[in-house]
This record gives C-alpha cells, structure tokens and sequence, in this order.
C-alpha cells in the first residue's frame, strides 16, 4: 500500500503502481507519476538494477510509463531515417516497468542521444539474441519483430512493451527478464515498413489481440494527434484474455473519452472468469462484433481495417498474415483484400 493523493489515504497499488480503486475508476494520475521521482525505491515498480545517479542517464517509471499514458502525439518521419538501420545495433536497457501481470514496457538507449528514433508510422525494428537451444546444445539467434510504442518525440530513448509468453516465447521471456545495463540488438530493414500515415482512408476499423496492439498505438498517435481527428472515424475491437491484463488499457481508455468524435474502443475478454464484475464483452472478436463495430466493406475506397495479433486470430478473421489473400470472417463479411491490412 501507498498513499493515494486522489482518495487521500493509504490503498492497495496494484503491480503496475497505480492505486487499485483508481484503476477501478481508469482514473489517471499524471501528477503521481511525475512525483514517482521523489519517492524511495521502494514506492517504484522498476524492476532491474537501482537507477543510477547520473543526471543524464537516469530515467524513473514516471518518464517511461509516460508512453502508456499522456496525449496523442503525431510527429512522422519518412522511411529511411531510422536511428536503427539494416545493420545490426546494439543498444542498452535503461529500465525495465512492469505495467500489467504478464507485462513489461522496456527502455532503451539510441546510438544518438540527441535525437530521436526517427521511426515512420506504421513500423517495426527487430530484436536478436543468443539464446539457449530447447533440449540443449548450446546458443541460437532468435530474431523476432516489435512495434515501439513511444513517438518521435521521445529524444535518445525508445520504448518497447512486451508480453511474456513464458516457454511459448524464449524471445518475449528474455526480453521481460533482462536486467538493466544488459543489452540487445536491433535492425530496421524496408520489411518493417507498414502501411504509412497519414492514411487515405476515413473509416479505419482495428482488431486487435494482445501484443498487437503496439501498431495501433503509432496509428493512433498519427492520426489522433493530428487534424486528422477531425475526418477520421476509427473503432477498434480489442481482444484481451483478462481485465487485469488489458494492455495499454488506461491510455486507450482516456483517449476513447477524449476523442470520442473520432475514436471508439470495445474490449472483449476470452477467458474473464465467471464471476468476475466484468460487464463488457466476453468470448472471441466474430461476425456479430464486427458488423456491430466496424465500418462495413460498403464504405469502398474509404475504409480500411488493420488486423494484428495472434495466429488463431489472422486464421479465423483473414487469413495468415504472410498470406495476400483474403479468407475467413472479413471475407465471408464481403470485405475485400484491399480493405484489409494484416500487421
């Protein structure tokens, strides 16, 4: 327990160290992030080693967690300004912050500190490491691809959220169980680039599962944080397993009460235990959602709807994602190809 400014008294703080009955209520507290700073040690969900008493290098939950929280902020860039290139870059971990149970948003230092990433939007780098061979035998590259969820007006830093997937993801384990000064590295490559803001479309429909929600953060901050919010209607259907394991969940919250001419949110849990106060939507995105949700293939040239999540979810809505044809539910729903953006 901490003392809560807003309730004033000592609650319960959950693993993301926020006040319980605030998260009860999505209320945000900026000011107690921005205050985190004062605070012992003790009062911080860092995890890794202490933070270090250079000015220049030391970062507190309340700069990092601000990539979860805060306003849209809309500074694009054109593909081929990455910090990263198509080289390998190996860059440190500056903190380590536990936003949910299975969750961690990670900090890391830019060759330039000076400058930004100078990401385009949509875009991923990848990640490698020297990681175990299952069974034995010694050490392996394991490259997966990750979407940073901090904007270009982050100066010298980038922000990473993983999930830790536990023995279904060696990379994901390692990454949310690295220690602070370790180091990994990354790569953009012209593969990474997505689909690039601003976006021609009006009408923009999202599903999402999980971790696939870090592309929909930089489509957000683009077109949320530009004028763009004023021609564009964007509905997301955000499927998560359980309430306490929404990510970005307090961030998508203000910004759909916030922008509400522009942008709505729908959750829907799978395996929300039964007698959970949940009153939200329950089992798997389908048809009903979508037709309920999004804005139908009717619309033509003017909508456009990203996917991005797990497997099961591209097979059952459209079709793997390295796959150009579209299939399942959206094709069933007349949606064509053209309309469909698989992350």
């Amino acid at each position: 327990p901490h003392y809560c400014y807003a309730h004033i008294l000592v609650a319960p703080y959950s693993a993301s160290n926020h006040c319980v009955p605030c998260l009860r209520y999505k209320i945000i507290f900026t000011h107690m992030l921005r205050t985190a700073i004062s605070m012992s040690h003790a009062s911080r969900k860092v995890l890794g080693s202490p933070l270090t008493t250079s000015a220049k290098k030391s970062r507190t939950m309340s700069t990092t967690a601000l990539s979860l929280s805060g306003n849209p902020v809309c500074k694009l860039v054109k593909p081929g300004e990455c910090q990263i290139t198509e080289d390998w870059t190996t860059c440190k971990l500056i903190e380590r912050v536990e936003v949910s149970p299975t969750s961690s948003l990670l900090r890391f230092d830019l060759p330039n500190e000076k400058e930004p990433l100078n990401l385009s939007t949509c875009a991923c780098i990848l990640a490698k490491a020297e990681l175990p061979v299952a069974g034995g035998g010694g050490d392996e590259a394991v490259i997966r691809p990750y979407t940073p969820v901090s904007t270009n007006d982050l100066v010298g830093n980038f922000d990473l959220l993983v999930k830790n997937y536990g023995e279904h993801g060696r990379m994901s384990t390692h990454l949310c169980k690295l220690t602070v000064g370790k180091t990994v590295d990354f790569k953009h490559i012209p593969f990474n680039v997505k689909i690039q803001a601003p976006f021609a479309q009006k009408k923009i429909g999202m599903i999402v599962g999980g971790t696939g929600i870090t592309p929909m953060v930089q489509a957000l901050h683009a077109i949320l944080g530009s004028d763009a919010a004023n021609t564009t209607k964007v509905s997301m259907l955000y499927g998560s397993k359980v309430s306490t394991d929404i990510l970005g969940e307090e961030l998508l919250e203000n910004w759909a009460e916030k922008y509400s001419d522009c942008f709505s949110l729908t959750h829907v849990l799978s395996d929300e235990p039964e007698d959970s106060s949940w009153s939200g939507k329950k089992g798997f995105i389908n048809k009903d959602l979508i037709a309920e949700h999004l804005p139908p293939p009717s619309e033509g040239d003017n909508v456009i709807v990203f996917v991005c999540g797990p497997p099961p979810m591209y097979k059952a809505l459209c079709g793997p994602r390295d796959e150009k044809e579209l299939t399942g539910v959206l094709a069933e729903m007349g949606y064509e190809a053209s309309q469909v953006y698989k992350f």
